[in-house]
C-alpha cells in the first residue's frame, strides 16, 4: 500500500485525493479541526464525492464559532460530518479531581487534558483506517518544518498523508476564497491556529503561527499529542 501511495504524482490537490481514494481496499479518513486547511481538504473530498470519511473531534471546549462552521459545512455539502466526543467518564474524573482548568497548572496536566479530550477520541476515529489525511503544513511551526507529503505514524501503525504540506498560508486562503468555502470567522481575527477556547488566543503581529496555542507554555513544542 505504501508503495502504491508513493507512486501517486502530486499535480494538484483534487487529482491527488481522487487517485488516493481510487486505491483498492484502502480505508481513508480525513481528520478536521475546521481550520482553513481542513476546510480546503473537506471541500476537495466532498465536491468530488470521494469515498473518504471526514470526522472532527468535539472536545467539549470549542469556540461557538467552530460549531457554526460544522453546521455551515453540513449545509453547504449536504454531508454528515462525523463527530467524536471524549469518553465522558474520563472527563468527569478529570474535572472532579483536578478542576475545570487544571491545564493551566502544568505541562503534565495540559497533556493529560489533551489526551482525554483529543488523542483518545482520535485513536477511536482512526481505528481500522489505513490512511489518515491531515491539514498539516510545513510552515505551521519549526516543529513541523520537515513535514513530508507522506509519513508513517509508528504509534498508530498508519500511513499519514499531508496534502497541504508545501502550501503557503496565502495559497490556502486563496483557495478558500476561490471556492467560497465556509471557514471560521475567528481566523480573520488573529486566531490562525484553532483549538479549545480556554487554550487558544489570537496571534499578535510578528508572532509565530502557533503562538496562540497554550501561550503560557514558553518551552512547549505547541503540540497536543495528535501529531507526534
Amino acid at each position: 500500500m505504501i508503495e502504491k501511495i508513493k507512486e501517486i504524482a502530486y499535480t494538484n490537490l483534487e487529482d491527488y485525493l481522487a487517485q488516493l481514494a481510487s486505491l483498492d481496499g484502502v480505508r481513508i479518513a480525513l481528520s478536521s479541526s475546521l481550520s482553513w486547511e481542513d476546510q480546503v481538504l473537506t471541500h476537495a473530498v466532498y465536491s468530488q464525492e470521494l469515498p473518504i470519511r471526514v470526522f472532527t473531534l468535539d472536545t467539549g471546549r470549542l469556540f461557538p464559532e467552530t460549531y457554526s462552521v460544522i453546521e455551515a459545512t453540513r449545509q453547504r455539502y449536504h454531508k454528515d460530518l462525523e463527530v467524536y466526543f471524549p469518553e465522558y467518564g474520563a472527563v468527569e474524573q478529570l474535572v472532579t479531581q483536578k478542576g475545570p482548568i487544571s491545564f493551566y497548572e502544568s505541562l503534565e496536566n495540559r497533556k493529560e487534558c489533551c489526551f482525554i479530550r483529543k488523542v483518545e477520541p482520535l485513536n477511536r476515529a482512526l481505528k481500522d483506517v489505513d490512511v489518515w489525511i491531515t491539514g498539516l503544513r510545513a510552515d505551521h511551526s519549526e516543529n513541523r518544518a520537515g513535514l513530508e507529503l507522506m509519513e508513517w505514524d509508528e504509534q498508530r501503525r498508519i500511513v499519514k498523508v499531508n496534502p497541504l504540506a508545501n502550501w503557503s498560508l496565502e495559497e490556502v486562503k486563496t483557495y478558500i476564497k476561490q471556492h467560497n468555502i465556509p471557514y471560521n470567522v475567528l481566523q480573520d481575527r488573529g486566531f490562525v491556529s484553532l483549538g479549545c477556547q480556554p487554550c487558544t488566543r489570537a496571534v499578535q503581529e510578528g508572532e509565530p503561527f502557533r503562538a496562540g496555542r497554550w501561550w503560557w507554555e514558553d518551552n512547549s513544542k505547541k503540540e497536543c499529542g495528535l501529531h507526534n
